[in-house]
């Protein structure tokens, strides 16, 4: 994702989907593991339509790393950080949009208040998650296993999202492409807003 856009930006492609991003891990505090996604989104001038951060890492310091980088986090048409496979990650948001023409708006808004050296996330909650139990057994099962089979660093990350794939019996992949079926959309929406400006 961290390369993406950047070379979105370098196309002067203002807009760009996809389905989780990476964050900060659950070991950071020992580890210092994080996601090259969010100092690219800190330096690169490009609106995330995502569905929040993967539920398989540390979600609330995630969002304490992005407010540190003073990256917005809006919601779109909910109050709720959405955890990827989760259309709720249990986290609040301050700031929420109803429409691609109000995220439009924002985006503008940064632009012309000098605001656009960096991005900007806008959350977009999956709309059909996996089912929570479901989601909460495999994802602890998918931790142990990588702390059984020394998995560690940037290694985790595939490795829990094959972990859920397997275990999941396809559900998570289910998931996965509704999410970059419904960001994509809302992106091209958004697209759309903003070439439409009078």
């Amino acid at each position: 994702m961290a390369a993406t856009s950047r070379i979105a930006a370098l196309a002067e492609i203002e807009v760009f989907a996809t389905g989780g991003l990476g964050g900060v891990h659950r070991d950071a505090s020992t580890s210092w593991d994080e996601s090259a996604d969010l100092m690219a989104i800190a330096t690169t001038p490009i609106l995330v339509v995502c569905a929040g951060v993967k539920s398989i890492l540390d979600v609330p310091a995630t969002l304490e790393r992005l407010e540190t980088l003073s990256i917005p986090v809006v919601g779109f048409q909910t109050n709720h950080f959405p955890g990827f496979y989760l259309a709720e990650s249990g986290e609040q948001l301050e700031h929420r949009c109803d429409s691609p023409a109000q995220v439009a708006a924002i985006w503008r808004a940064r632009a012309a208040s000098g605001s656009q050296r960096s991005g900007m996330i806008l959350a977009n909650p999956a709309s059909e998650q996996m089912e929570p139990k479901l989601h909460e057994r495999i994802l602890q099962g998918g931790l142990a296993a990588a702390k059984s089979n020394g998995v560690h660093g940037k290694a985790v990350t595939p490795f829990l999202l094959e972990y859920f794939h397997e275990q999941s019996e396809g559900e998570s992949l289910r998931v996965n492409i509704e999410i970059i079926r419904g960001n994509a959309a809302l992106a091209a929406d958004i697209a759309v807003a903003l070439a439409s400006r009078s």
